[in-house]
């Protein structure tokens, strides 16, 4: 009866004095992942809620506020305005200016005559692509979500681009790959971004590859390589003999102490 009771009483004063031994740890850990925190409540708790109290996703709530705020056939105001409602609103998730100005840079630099984006999202990469692109370029972008995708081709629409320089193709990269040359009349593409799921990069290119659509010289451009990241992605193209590889280091929009990166490879052919 005392025995058991005073090893009760032990063990409940001992729990106040584990939980203050591990206290500077919590801490520790809260201050140097401060920043993964914040993202990861931007990211989904506070996106969740809003999906269910609003009934719309974040593609959609975006889209609405471009509708109110943005000049129709002003792709760069449009972008602008995604990047305030982003920063002040709701975490798009999205490129950003940043990345997008070494995207822009880039396509303008290479003047590819087609270009190919895996991963349209809510359309934000496509435009700074489309305002890039040469005179009679023609870019196509792959989403494989049809509600994701819908919100993209109004937002494409609006900022004043026609179907015949950029075309919106619903279904997985997976599937879409091999038919490219013959249901999309793709022979080729100059330049090609990966934007859709890290852990597909390397299987796509390879698919890329074996489908014979990159000529020698062309440009593959891979974003959130380092955050959330693409080790064997990049691993292949280092070590496969067939790539020029470089990194432009960036951080993430509105978090710039995580760090993440684009990858640029420079096909040299099949060898």
């Amino acid at each position: 009866p005392i025995g058991p009771w005073r090893e009760e009483a032990q063990v409940g004063t001992m729990s106040p004095a584990i939980a203050l031994a591990f206290l500077p740890l919590v801490v520790t850990l809260l201050v140097r992942y401060r920043h993964y925190f914040r993202l990861l409540v931007r990211t989904v708790l506070l996106r969740s809620l809003r999906d269910c109290l609003s009934g719309l996703r974040i593609e959609e709530r975006a889209f609405s506020y471009v509708l109110t705020h943005a000049l129709p056939g002003d792709p760069g105001h449009i972008l602008t305005t995604l990047d305030h409602w982003s920063s002040c609103c709701e975490y798009l998730s999205h490129m950003g200016p940043v990345k997008g100005q070494i995207l822009m840079r880039l396509v303008e630099e290479k003047a590819p005559a087609c270009v190919l984006e895996l991963g349209t999202y809510c359309g934000y990469s496509t435009l700074l692509i489309a305002r890039a692109l040469p005179p009679g370029g023609r870019l196509l972008t792959v989403e494989r979500d049809p509600r994701t995708a819908a919100v993209a081709e109004k937002l494409i629409r609006l900022a004043g681009f026609d179907e015949h320089m950029v075309e919106l193709i619903v279904g997985s990269s997976e599937d879409v790959i091999p038919c490219l040359r013959t249901q999309y009349q793709l022979s080729r593409a100059d330049l090609v971004l990966l934007a859709h799921r890290p852990r597909c990069y390397l299987r796509d290119l390879q698919l890329l590859e074996a489908h014979a659509l990159l000529p020698a010289g062309a440009t593959v451009l891979a974003d959130h390589v380092l955050f959330p990241g693409a080790p064997r992605f990049l691993q292949y193209a280092k070590s496969c003999g067939r790539y020029r590889c470089r990194l432009h280091h960036t951080g993430l929009p509105d978090f710039p102490a995580i760090k993440d990166g684009i990858a640029q490879l420079t096909y040299a052919g099949p060898g």
